[in-house]
């Protein structure tokens, strides 16, 4: 049961949590518990059950309880709930899960007075509890006139499944009506599996084949025909298992795809090897999967077979298995394949050398290497990368190779598996490449070899070596990689290049530097703003510090230092106004002195400033007064400013203290009240004990806005938009 329905003012569903409250209820020492004395848990839940004046929400909850706490002393007011539609679903849960037969009895006689949904859910608690007893009214009730309850009594059946069950379903079976048979046929397959299980594989059988020849929806004939199957005993159920891959009909040869996978021994497995030669070829794919997901019992010649030759779909579907199912015998037909003219198998057969699993496969690649020549040399050169197999003489001995297909394969498998000790000679492909094509391939293994190292200051130190003896264009490189690299030489070197004669160098370092992702690079960043050699580079290492400030997590008190910095170097108002959005991100008393001074200091963006002092302000309402002298230090801007209205109170209780704002109102975005408080201001309390609010609509040059204000907060009018 994956979910219970239940109106409770709106329809509720009982999920998996609750199906966890139901499996503790199953707990050993739980049922012996409830088989004794109720406890005093249980003797509380059961009392809110009794109390008219308990709400449902709580009985419903109370229900939920009972299932790992009750026990037959509960059943007598659980079962009163199965008529209250509210509370049916929830009071079933807990009978469902109670031990013994007084549920039981419960269950069945409610039965004989519920109608509609309620007495079909009854009939689902009793098919959950698998009560033998209830076989008898559950017949019965194959032939009720809603069809719905008789759907009902045919799955309880099925779940029950002993022998009188399926008597029942088999003989009903036949003459039910449409609008039952369908329930009938689900029953009986629920039947025959627990005969089945029970040991009677005969009967279970036979139920199969009933359900799989009668007039049922084909649901049902699929669902029974993976039971026969697997019912029938070995050479049978592959016979009829056969049968389902040659017919016409999609879901039968759906369902035999899955149940070859559940199929028990190998003697299947050399059957679907047989099929597959005989199978439709549009099938042949989906049939390679399901024999390959039978990993420990596959025929893999017959894999293999079709990965050598065939149609290409089913080539491509079996290359793929290959490479989860296959061993070192696999190696060479993959490797053959790599060099065939279709793109795709290529992919297809390169992807699985490069998880082709089984012990030997590495060893047996590194063997090959000595002696490959033509298009498999740089093949198994790249499967070395992608599988990570440490062979670096190799590698570094094909990097003399004519070919340039050989050398780029072995650059890039150097990347992805050359160690530290032989970093090095990566780093020489860079520096002083022996053909010059090969230094875009040379540049993105060192890249890829560097991020990777385990200790990144030694390899940082050995590039750093490096920029001695290369050009300046290799310098950049170098440059960029020890940027990806990071940490504290990495950032060193690129700094002290930043600060050389050589403009390459300038531009590349700044560049790598505004980009930092460490917040370690803000002195770096600083110390250039101050020296760099040319001011574009300056303004560059501004531009990277200011970043950092924004960005990067620091204490309240460093950011602000950090801030202050900033502003006194930032010569271009787009860095000055990035650092005044930042400050109005986290309002404080402190962050609004540093703007303020900022209005006095930078002219070019005095508005902007101002308004980031306002856009503070207005949420430093616990500061009022140091702001209001903060502001008025400011010397704010001056703006055409007119209130229009102005009410102040709650709810409904609202009163107009426009002419008060009119008269303290100015040239300025601050209006200064003439008392501390707003009810001393406006002449009293309109609504005691209530919190209030002021509620302006002004005009700012001409332009109307709103604010509404928390009661006593500073008075500052935003700019309207």
């Amino acid at each position: 049961m994956q979910y219970i329905r239940l109106s409770l003012g709106s329809v509720l569903f009982v999920t998996t949590s609750l199906v966890a409250w139901i499996a503790l209820s199953a707990d050993p020492s739980l049922a012996a518990e409830k088989s004794g004395a109720p406890s005093e848990k249980e003797l509380e839940l059961i009392a809110i059950l009794k109390s008219e004046d308990s709400p449902a929400a709580d009985k419903a909850i109370t229900c939920k309880h009972l299932t790992v706490h009750g026990s037959r002393e509960a059943v007598p007011e659980l079962i009163k709930l199965v008529y209250d539609e509210r509370l049916a679903s929830w009071s079933r849960i807990a009978l469902e899960a109670i031990p013994g037969p007084e549920a039981d009895e419960a269950l069945r006689h409610a039965t004989e007075t519920l109608t509609g949904n309620l007495l079909i859910g009854c009939i689902n608690s009793i098919g959950v509890r698998r009560d033998a007893q209830a076989v008898e009214l559950l017949t019965a009730r194959l032939q009720d006139q809603d069809a719905e309850v008789a759907a009902a009594a045919a799955v309880a059946l099925g779940r029950i499944g002993n022998v009188p069950a399926s008597k029942s379903l088999r003989q009903a079976l036949a003459a039910a009506p449409d609008s039952v048979r369908s329930a009938i046929a689900e029953g009986t397959v629920l039947c025959a599996e627990h005969i089945l299980t029970a040991g009677d594989q005969t009967m279970a059988v036979a139920m199969y084949d009933e359900v799989r020849s009668a007039n049922v929806p084909k649901q049902r004939i699929v669902e029974a025909t993976r039971g026969a199957i697997l019912a029938r005993k070995p050479d049978a159920g592959i016979i009829l298992l056969l049968e389902q891959f040659k017919s016409r009909e999609p879901t039968l040869f759906q369902i035999a795809l899955k149940t070859a996978r559940e199929f028990p021994g190998s003697a299947v497995d050399k059957a679907l090897a047989d099929e597959l030669d005989r199978i439709a070829p549009e099938r042949a794919p989906l049939l390679v999967t399901a024999m390959a997901d039978r990993k420990e019992t596959v025929v893999l010649a017959a894999i293999l077979k079709a990965a050598g030759k065939g149609l290409k779909p089913t080539r491509l579907s079996a290359i793929s298995a290959l490479g989860q199912i296959g061993d070192v015998s696999c190696l060479s037909p993959l490797l053959q394949i790599t060099v065939e003219s279709d793109a795709d198998l290529v992919v297809a057969a390169k992807s699985s050398l490069g998880t082709l699993p089984g012990e030997g496969v590495d060893k047996a690649i590194v063997a090959r290497l000595p002696k490959a020549e033509g298009k498999l040399y740089p093949v198994l050169i790249e499967i070395v990368g992608v599988r990570r197999i440490e062979a670096i003489a190799e590698l570094l001995k094909a990097l003399d190779h004519s070919d340039a297909v050989v050398r780029t394969a072995a650059l890039v498998s150097l990347g992805t598996t050359v160690p530290p000790k032989n970093l090095n000679s990566l780093i020489s492909q860079v520096v002083s490449p022996k053909h010059s094509e090969d230094a875009p391939v040379a540049e993105q293994a060192l890249k890829t070899a560097c991020i990777r190292m385990p200790d990144r200051e030694v390899c940082s130190t050995e590039l750093a070596a490096a920029l001695d003896r290369a050009s300046v264009p290799t310098k950049s490189v170098l440059l960029n990689i020890l940027a990806d690299v990071g940490g504290t030489k990495a950032l060193q070197t690129v700094g002290s290049a930043a600060k050389s004669k050589t403009p390459e160098l300038q531009d590349t370092s700044t560049k790598l530097l505004g980009k930092w992702m460490t917040i370690d690079a803000a002195p770096v960043l600083l110390d250039l703003a101050k020296t760099a050699p040319e001011e574009k580079y300056q303004l560059r290492a501004v531009g990277g510090y200011i970043r950092i400030v924004r960005q990067f997590a620091m204490p309240e008190e460093e950011r602000l230092e950090m801030c202050k910095t900033a502003f006194e170097l930032a010569k271009r108002p787009a860095d000055q106004k990035l650092l005044l959005d930042l400050l109005k991100r986290t309002p404080s008393l402190d962050r609004l002195k540093l703007v303020v001074k900022v209005i006095d200091d930078a002219p070019d963006i005095k508005d902007e400033a101002t308004q980031a002092a306002i856009a503070i302000a207005q949420k430093l309402n616990d500061k009022g007064p140091e702001v209001a002298e903060l502001l008025s230090k400011a010397g704010l801007g001056k703006v055409k400013l007119e209130i229009v209205k102005a009410e102040y109170g709650a709810g409904d209780t609202m009163k107009n203290v426009t002419e008060i704002l009119q008269k303290q109102a100015t040239d300025m975005q601050l209006i200064t009240l003439p008392m501390s408080t707003y009810n001393e201001s406006f002449s009293g309390d309109p609504a005691p004990n209530v919190v209030k609010m002021l509620k302006i609509t002004y005009r700012i040059n001409d332009k109307e806005g709103n604010v509404s204000l928390a009661e006593n907060a500073l008075i500052i009018l935003p700019m309207p938009k």
